[in-house]
């Protein structure tokens, strides 16, 4: 189970992830890098098939300036990614002989996030399908099969505000919501990946950076729990 989220704040985007690989017909879980720079000012994140993710992994890295220079970003990212789905459509063989179960598919996710050279910010994903989303306005989105958890725990954080707020509160959020999923759900699992992006850069969170930022998570939980404590108190 893979969760990619992203939000946009006030000033900027966040994108996160758990770390955690499961390979169900194996029967293997392991640990993987699902976030990845994308030139100066963006990120992206992927869910599905790992051959499907190197391979525009590959594509990103060579020319990055392909999404970000401008022009229609969405259709940039189909010209970049369909054709890396197609090829592995057209050899994926769903019937192995001697073998049952449910097999893997090259059904990817890519989800991206940060700021055109321009200087525009944007967030935005394209399915298995090739057909893009756009989620600027609603500044919250999810990918991966734990897609569904988390864009329920981003509706019930969706009273903070976060578009209103700066950055580093959207880190806070974002680093709360995997944790969250990662206590609820065995599948997702191992460090948590973050990239804070502004239109200055997009920088990757390290160890002690995350630490810190729970630190912040435990206070801000403190402070609820105390506001909840008074919360039928009479008024003075």
């Amino acid at each position: 189970m893979t969760v990619v989220l992203a939000l946009k704040c006030a000033d900027g985007l966040v994108l996160a992830a758990d770390s955690q690989i499961t390979d169900s017909a194996r029967g293997l879980s392991y640990p993987a890098q699902k976030l990845h720079p994308l030139g100066d000012t963006a990120a992206w994140g992927g869910s599905g098939a790992r051959s499907v993710l190197v391979d525009v992994k590959e594509l990103f890295e060579t020319n990055p300036g392909a999404l970000l220079g401008g022009g229609n970003l969405g259709r940039a990212l189909q010209q970049q990614v369909v054709p890396v789905l197609r090829h592995h459509y057209a050899h994926f063989v769903s019937e192995v002989p001697g073998e049952t179960g449910p097999a893997g598919t090259p059904a990817t996710y890519v989800l991206i996030a940060g700021y055109t050279e321009d200087g525009v910010p944007f967030l935005a994903d394209i399915d298995p399908h090739g057909l893009v989303g756009r989620y600027e306005e609603v500044g919250f989105h999810a990918i991966g099969s734990g897609a569904a958890m988390a864009q329920q725990a981003g509706a019930l954080l969706a009273h903070f505000r976060m578009t209103e707020r700066d950055v580093d509160h959207g880190v806070l959020a974002a680093v709360r919501v995997l944790d969250a999923l990662r206590v609820t759900s065995p599948s997702i699992g191992g460090p948590v990946d973050v990239y804070r992006i502004t239109a200055d850069g997009a920088r990757t969170l390290d160890p002690d950076d995350i630490e810190r930022v729970r630190d912040r998570v435990r206070r801000w939980e403190e402070l609820e729990d105390k506001l909840l404590d008074g919360l039928f108190d009479e008024p003075a």
